[in-house]
């Protein structure tokens, strides 16, 4: 059962990334920053890759695995851009709760599409997790305030291309390493964030970056490189209905820096909805 444990470190690295990154990114473009955060993640992935000896499976890949790993890493850059472009446009505790969403389309898929039981347990959970992220997206703005309401959309294919990582990754992993197969990745995450950079000709901004943010860019890089490791190292060993909603557990760590840090408040509605994440996440344990 160490996958759980894992799951858990997954959460707690990805709650620290969240808060990093939005620090981050607050004065610079969002593409970017993620371009930017990747190469760290290379970097870390890569160096466990050589620590564990996993380098030399490569020659073992097959292609169907091939595949799959190359699909969730576009999966995982298409959620990556979408995120954390959210995060820049909106507040931490509004995007997080949507992109949390994704747990329920990968709970859903992981039963059509990697056969993953159906139990009253799981749907029980669904509701719970569902209703609890419908509570948190909050309704109510400032009148005097204009929002850019732009960031709803961007944190929903954020959720969206997160599920369809979690199910593209659990079978591209299977019969790979999983710190190898979070390295390989990574390169296409890298290419394809580095690609929109050049096309929406970003590079030139990086010498306007201060040393405030290539801090809190390249910590927040560590901390997703640890998430991923523990992430796919649980998702490796365990169900992906049940590691996906434990990682997203996150939320709390996430939420609660928002508070404590960015000094974003948390209605009584919204608070209500945490603990029914928490409770309908909790209850996949049983």
């Amino acid at each position: 059962m160490m996958w759980i444990l894992f799951a858990f470190g997954s959460a707690f690295f990805a709650g620290i990334t969240a808060i990093l990154a939005k620090i981050g990114i607050k004065n610079t473009d969002s593409n970017l920053a993620t371009a930017l955060r990747t190469i760290v993640i290379l970097i870390f992935s890569w160096f466990m890759v050589w620590i564990t000896g996993a380098q030399h499976t490569i020659n073992t890949l097959n292609p169907k695995t091939i595949i799959f790993l190359v699909l969730s890493g576009l999966a995982t850059g298409m959620s990556w851009l979408c995120y954390f472009r959210a995060l820049q446009l909106g507040n931490v505790n509004k995007v997080t709760p949507i992109d949390k969403s994704s747990t329920v389309l990968t709970m859903l898929l992981s039963m059509v599409f990697l056969g993953e039981a159906i139990t009253g347990i799981k749907v029980l959970s669904l509701f719970l997790i569902g209703a609890g992220t419908w509570m948190m997206i909050e309704k109510k703005e400032d009148a005097k305030k204009a929002i850019d309401h732009r960031w709803l959309i961007y944190a929903l294919g954020s959720a969206v291309f997160a599920s369809l990582t979690s199910i593209l990754g659990k079978i591209g992993i299977q019969d790979v390493d999983s710190n190898l197969g979070t390295a390989i990745r990574t390169i296409i995450v890298l290419l394809m964030a580095w690609i929109l950079v050049i096309i929406t000709k970003k590079q030139s901004e990086i010498k306007e970056i201060d040393k405030k943010n290539w801090l809190f860019l390249i910590l927040s890089g560590l901390a997703t490189g640890m998430s991923w490791l523990c992430y796919y190292k649980a998702l490796q060993k365990g169900p992906a209905g049940i590691v996906v909603p434990i990682d997203k557990l996150s939320i709390l760590l996430t939420i609660g820096f928002s508070y404590f840090i960015l000094k974003e408040e948390l209605s009584r509605k919204s608070f209500g909805g945490l603990i029914l994440i928490v409770i309908g996440t909790l209850l996949l344990l049983i």
